[in-house]
């Protein structure tokens, strides 16, 4: 990247003094620097004990409020910086800035990896215009546990899925070019396997053999690393018994070594000084020992280098060369962004004010949000027939604008659109009835005969149900992954009525409905489906978008299932099938093994019908290919979109293997009456896997290959790698 005035980052450091160098490894909140300055953070706030002149050498901050602040602290930063060094400003941008988009676990849902580079380009864009140089995003972490709070921040719980995002998220927010005034570099976190902890409890342990690591974990890190992401963030779980952000072996062998990352690797927040009571860390000084001797350049939030770097150099325990190390990419990456020739890079008051909200970002929200809802079932009663005079908008979401989810800092829950404003948009504000019913929580049924009432005069009722925001994101895990409360004794009564009747969902992770399944009519998983949400949902409930998204999540049947996913292991035991009554066999004696809503799933108001597989052989080898084809055929009178999935099963291996793994997709668009041949191409690279010694490479063998709408209901192709 050429710079108008090049800088000599190794001439630099040798300019630096020890608290100068130091202080770069520093990363801390705006509102240190200045009582005025409160920009949004995150994580438990406790005295840090910083003196004036350690926050002056800070290199980093998170979390700002805007442009204007932005050139307000690097002004004042930069008056008192002998150095002229300027501050590196992140923030968690994780799907969207000020114009919000859905939570990455809907878009997951979207299996459109453009549809998450539109979502980081946005993103990135009014970011960069507000004056951050970092996002914390994408999130990497494979999750299958829905207690977790969380996984509303993955993609889902598929290795090639998320591999698929984490690189689109990459490139969308850098841009090819993160010294652009409208790109941001990207930060993938939490390394690594943090969407693994025990019991779905926030910070948890995690416990995985190295092969497991390897094979499920590890590769949407390495996928964004591979495109380019400038910046690693350590996980809060422990890894082979010992935190990331005090272990040498996955940030130094695994991360520098084996992966050849020579970004930068910060902290999330706390970490370090976690290493006390994870107890691999006496105090905060051997805390500071084993961070950076892992290879933790920045410290976010606490201050064990602060304090102790310079008495560990002193004493020898620590080199300054490998200070330095830390301290060079740091600068590094500074230089990278532009940030030498312009320490307020992208920051722009007036762009900033009209990029958020505007109709171009607001119609990529939307286009986003209709490609990641889910339409799980629909008895008939959708799309809302034309015939439809009044409709009733009942529940605790009918106009609660509370649909932006959880990291959406910058975002204004008054700028939403509600389900009732955008059913209102459709049918005007004189054929729309609106109802709460209850509250979020689902503590009030005092309104129950209100809501009863009005829906007893609409034509059709949409039931706005489901999780507060706070019941989903970071330390926000549950038990009960139910609808709250009385919500659905809600849905009892107004079902009486026998109306066509749909349900919306609001939520941040897969819940337990089997209640309201067997109940509703219709449901339609919209998630937090961000500013345009209502206007997303109404565009499916009348029809005007047909839907198409399928689950990258499994919805269990009961929270006791938890985790479940699809690509399980068999056992010696295996269920033969769900309505197996075998006593000795790995199965549930109260529910079944399956998950109530499988990986893949997404209905459509077109139907689509399957041809028999065809191909043309069934031996592969390391050279030659399978061809699969299938015939998808439209069979109805409306254009759509249908997810067609391939997934292999290796019958025989050197360890277990999955009883299917997800190995391609292909998205086609048939209109009404249209017939279209999807091809798949199966090759043996596809089939190899992580051996024993971590070695990867296929077996010879018989394999199954699956081919249908998602990953329960497919049709079945034997073939042999020879």
């Amino acid at each position: 990247m050429s710079r108008e005035n090049s800088i000599n980052i190794n001439e630099l450091l040798k300019k630096m003094t020890l608290s100068e160098k130091i202080g770069q490894l520093l990363q801390i909140a705006p509102f240190l620097f200045s009582d005025s300055q409160t920009g949004a953070i995150t994580g438990p706030m406790s005295e840090m004990g910083l003196s004036a002149k350690e926050i002056q050498l800070a290199g980093s901050i998170l979390g700002i409020s805007g442009a204007k602040e932005m050139i307000e602290l690097q002004t004042n930063y930069l008056a008192k910086n002998d150095k002229k060094i300027p501050l590196l400003v992140m923030a968690d941008v994780i799907h969207g800035y000020r114009t919000i988009f859905p939570v990455p676990l809907a878009i997951g849902c979207s299996w459109d990896a453009e549809l998450a580079e539109l979502c980081a380009r946005v993103s990135g864009k009014e970011a960069a215009a507000g004056g951050v140089h970092v996002t914390f995003s994408p999130m990497a972490d494979l999750v299958r546990d829905a207690r977790w709070g969380r996984v509303m921040e993955s993609t889902g719980e598929d290795p090639l899925l998320n591999a698929l995002f984490a690189r689109a998220f990459v490139k969308g927010y850098q841009n090819g070019d993160i010294s652009k005034d409208d790109s941001v570099a990207a930060c993938v976190k939490h390394f690594a396997a943090y969407g693994a902890a025990e019991g779905g409890r926030d910070y948890n342990t995690v416990d995985m053999s190295e092969r497991t690591l390897r094979e499920y974990y590890l590769p949407a890190y390495k996928a964004a690393l591979d495109e380019g992401a400038q910046m690693v963030m350590t996980a809060f779980n422990t890894v082979e018994g010992v935190p990331p952000s005090g272990n040498e072996w996955l940030m130094r062998d695994v991360l520098r070594s084996e992966w050849k990352f020579e970004g930068t690797v910060i902290s999330d927040w706390g970490a370090v000084s976690e290493l006390i009571p994870h107890g691999v860390a006496a105090n905060k000084k051997e805390a500071a020992e084993k961070a950076i001797k892992a290879g933790v350049d920045i410290e976010m939030m606490t201050t064990c280098y602060t304090h102790h770097l310079e008495e560990l150099i002193a004493e020898g325990k620590v080199s300054e060369a490998l200070l330095d190390e830390s301290v060079y990419r740091i600068l590094k990456l500074k230089e990278d962004l532009g940030l030498f020739d312009n320490p307020f890079k992208g920051a722009n008051i007036e762009l900033e004010n009209a990029l958020i909200l505007s109709d171009t970002h607001m119609d990529a929200v939307r286009k986003v949000a209709q490609n990641s809802m889910v339409l799980l079932k629909n008895d008939g009663v959708l799309p809302i027939k034309k015939d439809v005079k009044t409709v009733a908008v009942i529940g605790p979401y009918a106009e609660n604008g509370s649909l932006l989810g959880p990291w959406s800092w910058a975002g204004k829950i008054e700028e939403s659109v509600t389900i009732a404003k955008g059913i209102e948009n459709k049918i005007g504000r004189e054929n729309l009835l609106i109802a709460k019913g209850c509250d979020i929580e689902g503590t009030d049924r005092s309104h129950f005969l209100e809501a009863i009432e009005i829906a007893k005069k609409a034509d059709f009722i949409v039931l706005a149900l489901g999780e507060d925001e706070q019941m989903s994101g970071e330390g926000c895990c549950r038990t009960d992954i139910t609808l709250p409360g009385v919500q659905l004794d809600l849905v009892k009564e107004i079902v009486k009525l026998n109306k066509p009747t749909v349900t919306v969902l609001i939520n941040g992770r897969p819940l337990d409905i089997r209640e309201l399944t067997e109940l509703s009519p219709a449901i339609l998983e919209s998630w937090f489906p961000g500013t345009q949400g209502g206007n997303a949902i109404a565009d499916i409930l009348f029809g005007e978008f047909n839907p198409s998204a399928k689950l990258s999540m499994s919805f269990p049947f009961n929270v006791g299932q938890s985790p479940v996913y699809y690509n399980c292991y068999n056992t010696g035991r295996p269920k033969v099938s769900e309505e197996s009554t075998v006593r000795y066999c790995s199965h549930y004696i109260d529910a079944p093994n399956a998950p109530l809503y499988p990986f893949g799933y997404g209905l459509s108001y077109s139907k689509f019908e399957y041809s028999p597989l065809k191909s043309c052989c069934n031996v592969l080898n390391s050279t030659s290919l399978i061809k699969l084809s299938v015939d998808i055929t439209n069979n109805s009178s409306v254009d759509g979109v249908e997810i067609v999935q391939l997934y292999i099963r290796d019958i025989t291996g050197e360890v277990v293997r999955p009883v299917k793994e997800l190995k391609g997709f292909e998205k086609v668009m048939l209109k009404a009456g249209e017939t279209k041949t999807v091809t798949f191409k199966i090759t043996e690279d596809m089939l190899r896997y992580t051996h024993r010694n971590f070695e990867l490479k296929s077996d010879a063998g018989k394999f199954h290959a699956f081919v249908g709408p998602n990953s329960r209901d497919t049709q079945i192709f034997e073939f042999e790698l020879v």
